[in-house]
């Protein structure tokens, strides 16, 4: 018979032994009681984890509010905007047509080609473009269609331009006037190649094209780009707002 190591005793007398199960046993209900908190350390790791990331995900939201604060924007503004671009040089050339046809160009472009501009601005900085809709209420006329033309194409970072450099806003949406109208299709040509392109896969050639990547790279290069871009244009070391969003836009779409 094989030795039972619970039996053993120093003990010299068999009354006096002692059987060694109570240790063995206290050192099981010990060790179960090791796995148990283990188990509730690596439970609470990963909450911590978990609230940590999203953490980061809230302050790299609030870390867009870097970008410039446009809160109170009303129609008055709207409509002093538009009153300053009409008095730059160019401004006769513009047309309301081509202004509203270049702010829907400039959304199908962006990596949210299913949102519409104050949807689009709503991503950056939640309730500006809510905001940005309310002031626009009434006609559509050709300044309140440039005023939205250059938050189409600056972003949210639009109001600062419009403030300090109007000449240039009519300066670059002149030049953007003028690369549509070279590009412009016939509409059943327009239909047709929008039948064959899908928008989602415009959005990711461009999200690649931010993260500096060829097409097709893997989760792990887009992690490293990622992470080295979000380093490099970070607001708090100086970095774009503005940029530092689309980096992030761009990365969440390659991820999905």
């Amino acid at each position: 018979m094989g030795f039972d190591p619970r039996q053993w005793s120093s003990a010299s007398q068999p009354s006096q032994r002692q059987r060694v199960t109570s240790n063995v046993e206290s050192l099981l209900v010990e060790n179960d009681s090791l796995r148990h908190e283990v188990r509730r350390l690596r439970a609470e790791v990963e909450r911590l984890r978990l609230r940590q990331y999203q953490e980061h995900r809230r302050q790299a939201a609030d870390s867009c509010d870097d970008t410039p604060t446009v809160s109170g924007i009303s129609a008055s503004q709207i409509d002093a905007w538009g009153q300053n671009l009409s008095k730059q040089v160019g401004w006769s050339n513009l047309r309301l047509r081509c202004l509203s046809g270049l702010i829907d160009r400039l959304n199908r472009n962006s990596f949210h080609p299913q949102l519409n501009l104050y949807q689009r601005l709503d991503r950056l900085i939640p309730g500006f473009g809510a905001e940005l809709s309310a002031a626009m209420t009434g006609v559509l006329t050709k300044k309140r269609a440039a005023v939205l033309a250059a938050f189409a194409f600056y972003g949210v970072r639009a109001s600062e331009w419009l403030n300090e450099d109007p000449q240039r806003v009519v300066h670059e949406l002149l030049n953007r006037q003028e690369t549509t109208r070279s590009g412009r299709r016939t509409r059943s040509d327009q239909r047709s190649t929008d039948r064959k392109r899908s928008g989602s896969s415009d959005a990711r050639s461009m999200a690649f094209e931010t993260l500096g990547l060829e097409p097709g790279a893997s989760q792990q290069e887009i992690k490293q780009a990622h992470r080295r871009l979000v380093k490099q244009h970070h607001p708090d070391l100086g970095g774009s707002a503005e940029a530092f969003c689309q980096i992030n836009e761009a990365y969440q779409l390659l991820m999905r």
